[in-house]
């Protein structure tokens, strides 16, 4: 699992530089390149806040939506028997395969979240 910190329903990456001896990050699901940094645990957790605060305020400014909402669609390569199958049980489930695809990440993400 990858090392991630949540703030304000914002994911921040958590990586370590032994070249210069900083923690750093940056924020993950949007366009936009934020990044931040810290020579201490607290000290990055204080600049992943300070970060996302800062994105907010100048998305305010600018008068621009800020990016943390999904549209809810993407694509997926899968192989081609994976996606027989998963057709398959769909038509005997009389769902649509986007709707067991939905299901299935839904339960997956759930359990995930669990442990």
């Amino acid at each position: 699992m990858k090392d991630v910190m949540f703030y304000k329903d914002y994911i921040g990456s958590v990586h370590y530089s032994t070249e210069d001896e900083v923690f750093y990050g940056e924020l993950e699901g949007i366009n936009d390149s934020i990044s931040y940094e810290g020579t201490s645990v607290t000290e990055l957790k204080a600049a992943f806040e300070e970060a996302v605060e800062d994105y907010l305020e100048l998305c305010q400014l600018n008068g621009k939506e800020p990016e943390k909402v999904y549209k809810g669609s993407f694509n997926v390569r899968i192989k081609p028997e994976l996606h027989k199958k998963a057709a398959q049980m769909a038509i005997i489930e009389g769902k649509s395969l986007n709707q067991y695809v939905e299901e299935a990440i839904a339960e997956y993400s759930v359990n995930k979240s669990k442990k």
